[in-house]
């Protein structure tokens, strides 16, 4: 014991004040006060936490007690494609989560379209309002079933950022019109690899990189990962129908009785009844679980949203506008590749030009799409006087 008080003597002569009540005669008191050896141990190993480890050190040590067996600890990260030193306040996920979010992809998303084309009102839902929304749905999850809530959010906020303008339309025609295919999922992943910050990427984790890929799909490598992926489901069909009724394409009422006494009448309830059902389904388990009830029920909700909001005219209607735009762009840059900004002349150069053309428009905003198209395809007035 007495080395331990000479341990305390010491931090009270070197700390300069910073610890003030881990004194010499603290440790006097607070002896007597444990009795147990053992207690007194537990207390020796917290004053070593507060001297000697770092706030992200301590913050890990809490995972190895506070998360379940089946989630990622931030510690044991695969890490990334590129070493870079660990920072000593955040783990690797929560940088994860501030490179996605202070990204340029990321704030583009204000501007790219969920369902309906560049809605005039304020409430519709758009790119990045949906990515919060599945973010908030997979982080309470996820700390429901006391996985890694951090590692679920990088990833939530990183998996929309390939979504080209004009939401899935905008897809569909690149996909139509790319030699190798387009798939936005795949594109988010180029994005924060080989697309951001002028090119080098984002340097994202293992893990983060792997849920992003398979928020669509197969499914992720983690639990958390598979987290966001359900979340995504969850959120796009509740939002679509708040979006519908709220454009006047869709009542309440319209949504088959059988489902509404199943999942809810309301926005609310529907997703509390499908995020209940997934934690009491898939606690203390290595998989996410529903029970077939409200299964069955999320998946005739969706093949409903498809028959009445998905395909339905009037939110068609602005679609084939939408597809000449996209084509005519892509035609257009296929052939003067040396229109496009200088990062993606060199992607010209260094892959092909369909790759470059594919990334140049992926990136765009709806606004910035029409305003590319006006600038190439619509007459200029005469200014002059």
């Amino acid at each position: 014991m007495e080395n331990a008080r000479g341990f305390f003597k010491k931090i009270e002569k070197n700390s300069g004040g910073v610890f003030p009540f881990l004194t010499a005669g603290f440790f006097d008191n607070f002896q007597k006060t444990l009795k147990r050896k053992k207690d007194f141990l537990f207390f020796l190993r917290i004053v070593y936490w507060v001297i000697y480890m770092n706030i992200r050190e301590l913050y890990e040590e809490a995972e190895a007690s506070r998360l379940s067996q089946y989630a990622v600890r931030s510690s044991r990260s695969r890490g990334r494609a590129v070493y870079e030193p660990q920072c000593e306040l955040r783990t690797m996920f929560q940088r994860d989560i501030g490179r996605v979010i202070h990204c340029a992809s990321f704030r583009r998303l204000k501007h790219k379209t969920q369902v309906f084309l560049s809605p005039d009102g304020d409430h519709y839902r758009t790119r990045l309002t949906h990515t919060l929304e599945v973010s908030q749905i997979a982080r309470t999850i996820a700390r429901a079933l006391s996985l890694n809530e951090d590692l679920t959010e990088a990833i939530a906020v990183g998996h929309d950022l390939g979504h080209p303008p004009f939401g899935h339309a905008g897809e569909r025609t690149l996909r139509r019109l790319s030699p190798t295919g387009f798939e936005h999922n795949e594109q988010s992943l180029r994005v924060v690899e080989h697309i951001e910050k002028g090119g080098s990427g984002l340097n994202l984790t293992w893990e983060v990189r792997d849920g992003i890929l398979h928020h669509t799909g197969t499914p992720a490598a983690t639990l958390e990962g598979r987290i966001v992926q359900i979340s995504d489901r969850i959120a796009y069909i509740n939002h679509d129908i708040d979006d519908a009724v709220h454009a006047g394409v869709l009542r309440g009422e319209d949504i088959p009785r059988p489902i509404r006494e199943v999942l809810g009448d309301t926005h609310s309830e529907r997703i509390n009844t499908l995020v209940t059902d997934i934690v009491h389904n898939s606690v203390y388990s290595a998989e996410l679980r529903m029970s077939e009830e409200v299964a069955d029920a999320m998946d005739e909700l969706r093949t409903f949203l498809f028959a009445s909001v998905y395909t339905n005219p009037v939110v068609k209607g602005e679609e084939s506008k939408a597809d000449g735009m996209i084509a005519a762009l892509y035609e257009f840059f296929r052939d003067h590749p040396d229109m496009m900004p200088m990062q993606y002349i060199e992607t010209a150069f260094r892959e092909d030009v369909d790759r470059a053309v594919c990334d140049y428009i992926a990136g765009m905003s709806d606004n910035y799409a029409v305003a590319v198209y006006q600038e190439h395809f619509i007459p200029k007035g005469w200014n002059k006087m």
